[in-house]
């Protein structure tokens, strides 16, 4: 079933999460399982990250570098495939335009609604550690709107290549990204919301937001995109601060702020067991005034982790 049917089909708040592949030689039940207990809240669908490889340098005695290509965590179409056998809900992949061309794109998808798959969410990604900015593949896509293009030109019988059959037609839908506290290489939000406009008008159905911690940038964010024209669905991202370096980390990775009430908090912590008690009751508090409103989802970001989300979906649903 489509996103978009999940969230017309019920005036309440669902409950959805996102989970990463596991790295390289771990084991996909154990993935399974570590998520299990999360079911108690009947979560219509699950994201499941993708990630591009990346690059090693290995160097050798004489002197010469050899760049190697590597893959920490494969698997999200055999992931999508197996949430969806066990446990009988929508599973939807990341797709990157970052280390992929049109045609791995083109083949992904194919693969992708073969296997039963109804959505997607459509994203740029980001640039490799080893790499200062973001540089798409040869043949590939620059911008995520370019790859809602192709995934919805696919939905209307549209391949790269002739001698496919036209008649085929996908029927994914697409969701997009959208930043609270506007998207770190965008100059203004004004010109982030214009791309993320661009994003809707070529398709995209619905919007799953960055984390935040502050349910007041939520609120701006939507006002300002409904100020935009966009009418799509927008589900909230939520992520427990639940480690001492997740204080520092999160700020500098997702460029984002943290409430000065929730620092004061944090700031008398001194173990990861106190920083995630606070993490989970200040996560609680932003559900709930979230709820109260009737956004369409809330949408958590475990890192494959479930014991914080359970602990605020017990409090919440």
């Amino acid at each position: 079933m489509k996103i978009t049917e999940h969230l017309s089909n019920t005036d309440k708040t669902l409950f959805s999460f996102e989970i990463l592949p596991p790295l390289k030689g771990q084991s996909l039940k154990d993935l399974l399982e570590g998520i299990e207990p999360l079911m108690e809240f009947n979560p219509p669908f699950v994201d499941v990250t993708y990630h591009r490889e990346e690059f090693i340098y290995k160097k050798h005695p004489n002197g010469l570098l050899e760049k190697i290509s590597t893959k920490k965590r494969p698997g999200t179409v055999g992931i999508c495939a197996a949430i969806m056998n066990k446990f009988h809900i929508d599973a939807v992949p990341h797709l990157l335009c970052g280390g992929f061309n049109k045609e791995e794109t083109e083949n992904a998808l194919i693969d992708l609604n073969f296997i039963g798959v109804d959505n997607v969410l459509a994203l740029r990604g980001d640039a490799p550690k080893t790499e200062g900015k973001f540089i798409p593949e040869q043949d590939g896509h620059h911008y995520a709107c370019e790859l809602v293009e192709q995934i919805v030109g696919m939905n209307n019988g549209k391949y790269l290549h002739e001698e496919t059959e036209n008649s085929f037609h996908t029927d994914f839908c697409v969701g997009v990204a959208g930043y609270p506290e506007k998207h770190f290489e965008a100059p203004s939000m004004k010109f982030d919301l214009k791309y993320l406009k661009e994003k809707v008008d070529k398709g995209a159905e619905y919007i799953v937001t960055q984390m935040f911690f502050d349910n007041q940038k939520y609120f701006e964010f939507v006002e300002k995109v409904r100020e935009a024209g966009i009418n799509v669905p927008i589900i909230p991202g939520i992520k427990p601060i639940t480690t001492v370096n997740q204080i520092t980390m999160l700020p500098r990775t997702f460029f984002l702020d943290l409430p000065d009430p929730l620092m004061d908090e944090l700031e008398k912590c001194k173990t990861n067991a106190e920083v995630k008690e606070v993490g989970i009751e200040w996560a609680i508090q932003q559900c709930k005034e979230l709820v109260k409103v009737k956004v369409p989802s809330l949408h958590f970001y475990t890192m494959s982790k479930a014991s914080a989300t359970y602990a605020i979906a017990k409090e919440v649903f």
